[in-house]
């Protein structure tokens, strides 16, 4: 149940919902015990991002640590999630033109702090991924946003966890100038978007990887060398593909793909469409070249003619290149590991689906 966000709406309003919903002990759970907030704060995370359907019921429960919700609320979900000792948090967005307002953002955090409490939820996960200007009131709105936020929450939801979603670099990317040092300290960590990666190409227009590994490596080394604790950061994965239709493709598979601006770059990955991992693996063994690994981004890819008699490019992360970046995050003691989404493998009963989805769990954490 989402309470309409307006500024305006009577907070007495809001706290008599959550006090008859609280009161009436309408826990939606079999053992009302499960209703109760997460409090064990685990020694590594594995922070998952669910956009609906039950395929969590076939999840790697005994790694996950938190579930942010991005699609309906479910409340079997968050029973199951609580029997595992696994949080489950809401997910966070707003227009930051109206968060420049103190009132306004009083008003968004009580609509959120009261949803969770309805929900029987353990916080929130903030994702904005919108454009700030390093000189703009919306710099300093956004850090007091993440503080008022947590703050509210640690104090209404003991045990609850502020996490914010952060760019795969702090180097302004896609025009995003954050105070990323204030926004960490401010919450409980960041999650670290490293995929999408080649949202703004300003080199060559080609096809590359989601998450180059040297290239996802050195956004670690900048937040770090900012004075941000590794143990406040989570890599997150992709668990997903780009497809490109290439313009030309060369003898050595350099797709050239078409100039498509984004905030700024002359071309992105706006000219690929992102693929789930589950249907990559259906495309894989039939493409014109099978899988190939391409040893500079240390990530995996493959050609394919469609119908019309077109080259693609799709690149992907598979066990091999994330285990690579996995053993990263336990080498350097990152607070854990991440991926958007869980809902992109094939859940079905069929034999090679189930080891491959087995082995893309498995290299969370590949030193087991």
């Amino acid at each position: 149940m989402e309470l309409p966000a307006v500024p305006g709406l009577p907070q007495l309003l809001l706290l008599m919902l959550v006090a008859l919903q609280l009161s009436a002990g309408n826990c939606p759970c079999s053992d009302a015990a499960l209703c109760r907030p997460i409090r064990h704060r685990p020694d590594f995370e594995v922070f998952i991002f669910d956009v609906g359907q039950k395929t969590w019921k076939s999840y790697d429960w005994s790694q996950i640590t938190t579930v942010a919700v991005f699609g309906k609320y479910d409340p079997e979900l968050m029973c199951y999630a609580h029997s595992k000792g696994a949080r489950v948090v809401l997910k966070g967005d707003v227009s930051l033109k109206d968060i420049i307002d103190p009132t306004f953002r009083a008003s968004w955090i009580a609509q959120k702090v009261n949803l969770a409490k309805i929900q029987y939820m353990d916080g929130i996960n903030i994702d904005i991924e919108q454009e700030v200007n390093c000189s703009s009131p919306e710099y300093e709105a956004l850090t007091a946003l993440v503080r008022e936020t947590t703050e509210r929450f640690h104090r209404e939801i003991v045990g609850s966890q502020v996490t914010f979603d952060v760019a795969w670099s702090p180097k302004n990317i896609d025009k995003r100038c954050y105070n990323y040092t204030g926004i960490a300290g401010a919450c409980d960590f960041l999650f670290v978007m490293s995929y999408d990666e080649q949202s703004q190409i300003w080199s060559e227009c080609i096809a590359a990887a989601n998450a180059p590994y040297n290239q996802t490596l050195a956004g670690y080394i900048d937040y770090i060398k900012m004075g941000i604790s590794p143990k406040k950061l989570i890599m997150g994965i992709p668990w997903y593909g780009y497809d490109y239709i290439c313009l030309n493709i060369s003898e050595d598979d350099v797709c050239t793909i078409a100039k498509v601006p984004f905030r700024g770059a002359p071309c992105s990955d706006a000219a690929g469409r992102q693929v789930p991992y589950k249907l990559i693996m259906k495309q894989v063994n039939s493409s014109v070249s099978g899988s190939q690994w391409d040893e500079d981004q240390q990530a995996p890819y493959y050609n394919y003619k469609d119908p019309a008699g077109r080259f693609h490019q799709v690149w992907y992360d598979n066990p091999q290149s994330i285990s690579l970046k996995a053993a990263y995050v336990k080498n350097y003691g990152l607070r854990g590991i991440g991926m958007w989404n869980a809902n992109c493998l094939d859940y079905s009963e069929d034999t090679l689906a189930r080891e491959q989805t087995k082995a893309m769990w498995g290299a969370l954490k590949p030193w087991l």
